[in-house]
């Protein structure tokens, strides 16, 4: 029977920084993956002459080496930023409805506000105060939560206090009348995956901060690259990875972790696990009934499962600039609603005025697809449970006349978009949960409610003594989170066996 430290189980980001960083603190680690590559989310894929980015929009947390964010720092720390090269994305985000409102919002500050008092001429004096805001809260933010402030108090942060659990829809309404400028500087919601009503105004404030203080970026080779560095940085190390081999058994004794078996049927003894899968498959698939702590199973029947996507990976013969694409990031918007009528589009099997995400990542990075032509990536969030419910005869019937639908959407806003399409890859939820292994394909772990906001996640810990998680089941998702969550696990992990 193998021995070893640790083992971890999935190597999506949480998994790859959780087993790099245990690796890199001297421990003997075992990677496991079902897939054959490392990535989970963060990977790509080929069809054609096009190598398709599955997942990342803009990475944030970054910063620059002057002025560092907290993933730069980190991913400095495991050795892989050396490996790697990041583009800063030059905008925010660009809006385009069909009706012809098109606006750029830039990374700066200042910028931004003079382009939407521009556009927005009779919210200019609100609108000030809504970017004062937002600095004001994310200060309160760092001070409270990023430097551990031991004494928080509601006289010391103000605006944490008072803004942190209210929704995002009701501190909007609260600025502005004009529904279109609402929808403009609600559009992140889409990266969070839970609508404006439900979202705490604390998520949506942050977003905004990050990609505006530290800037949003682009990495040449997509997330592949990341994932690829990460995992050659852990087996240099003398880390042992297996690919199209995962976990399935978890061995437990009186509360203990004792060991796992594999999907090949090896037993491998360890007293400490993290898994990067979610707690409903580590709980429920892999370990016996007996020991799974009852409270456990009140905590996961509490929690909704977030929304799933579908997405449209699409190869064109040009460059972005003959589409008329000229930024990386492009919200389509049909209606300016953000209200709880969000639900009922994310539940329906069938595009009409959904928001949709375009981006263009040869924009930023004109070498990313091979020359001459240039790739978008294209979601919008839909719920699993509705495709799970389709009959399988119908299935690519649904499948393809949402991706028409998703087509015609793009071609109101790029009219040459349809006279140069090379490739075209769809993916539903059910793709999702098939190649992610997620519940209902759910992209985001479990649903970011404000009642399950920052504040009140339950975190990377279990009941079982040497279990612990990483990843966007752990706490928030997103790539920047993810990557930081493995680091923070096995942290726990070093930090327990120090104390035996």
């Amino acid at each position: 029977m193998d021995k070893y430290d640790a083992v971890v189980i999935g190597a999506g980001n949480g998994g790859l920084t959780a087993a790099a960083k245990l690796q890199q603190e001297g421990l003997n680690v075992l990677l496991l993956e079902r897939h054959n590559i490392p990535g989970g989310a963060a990977t790509s894929f080929c069809r054609g002459r096009f190598e398709f980015e599955v997942a990342l929009h803009q990475l944030s947390g970054l910063g620059t080496p002057e002025k560092p964010g907290l993933l730069r720092l980190q991913l400095d720390k495991l050795g892989v930023m050396e490996d790697l090269e990041f583009v800063e994305i030059s905008d925010l985000y660009h809006v385009a409805t069909d009706e012809g409102f098109r606006i750029t919002l830039k990374t700066n500050r200042e910028e931004t506000i003079a382009v939407l008092k521009d556009k927005f001429p009779h919210e200019k004096n609100t609108i000030q105060k809504y970017f004062d805001l937002l600095a004001n809260y994310a200060n309160d933010m760092i001070g409270a939560f990023i430097f551990r402030d031991p004494e928080p108090s509601r006289k010391k942060y103000p605006n944490l206090y008072q803004y942190a659990l209210r929704n995002s829809k009701d501190i909007l309404d609260e600025y502005f009348s004009d529904p279109l400028l609402k929808a403009v500087l609600a559009v992140y919601w889409g990266y969070i995956g839970v609508p404006p009503t439900r979202l705490a105004f604390a998520y949506l404030a942050m977003i905004l901060f990050q990609y505006m203080e530290f800037k949003p970026y682009h990495v040449k080779g997509g997330s592949q690259a990341i994932s690829n560095a990460i995992l050659n940085k852990f087996t240099a190390n003398g880390g042992t990875a297996r690919f199209n081999c995962g976990a399935k058994h978890i061995v437990v004794e009186d509360g203990q972790i004792k060991g796992v078996i594999t999907d090949e049927g090896d037993e491998v003894a360890t007293e400490n696990i993290v898994s990067n899968i979610s707690p409903i498959a580590t709980y429920n698939h892999l370990m016996d009934p007996e020991h799974i702590p009852s409270d456990v199973t009140v905590e996961m029947k509490s929690r909704n499962l977030s929304t799933s996507a579908f997405t449209l990976f699409i190869g064109f013969d040009c460059g972005p600039q003959q589409l008329g694409i000229t930024e990386s990031t492009n919200f389509l918007m049909k209606s300016t609603d953000i209200s709880d009528s969000l639900l009922d589009s994310m539940n329906r099997l069938e595009i009409k005025d959904e928001l949709i995400v375009l981006s263009c990542y040869d924009v930023t990075d004109p070498g990313f697809s091979p020359p001459g032509t240039c790739q978008a990536n294209v979601v919008t969030l839909k719920y699993g449970e509705p495709w799970l419910r389709i009959p399988p005869r119908q299935y690519h019937d649904v499948k393809f006349r949402c991706a028409d639908a998703m087509l015609q959407r793009i071609y109101e806003i790029y009219p040459e978009a349809k006279n140069h399409i090379e490739e075209v890859e769809v993916g539903t939820p059910l793709t999702h949960m098939r190649y992610l292994g997620h519940p209902l394909g759910a992209i985001y772990g479990y649903e970011m409610l404000t009642k399950d906001a920052l504040f009140f996640q339950p975190g990377r810990y279990s009941p079982i003594n040497g279990l612990c998680f990483a990843g966007g089941w752990a706490g928030d998702n997103g790539f920047e989170p993810t990557l930081r969550s493995g680091i923070s696990a096995a942290k726990s992990i070093i930090r327990r066996r120090g104390t035996k």
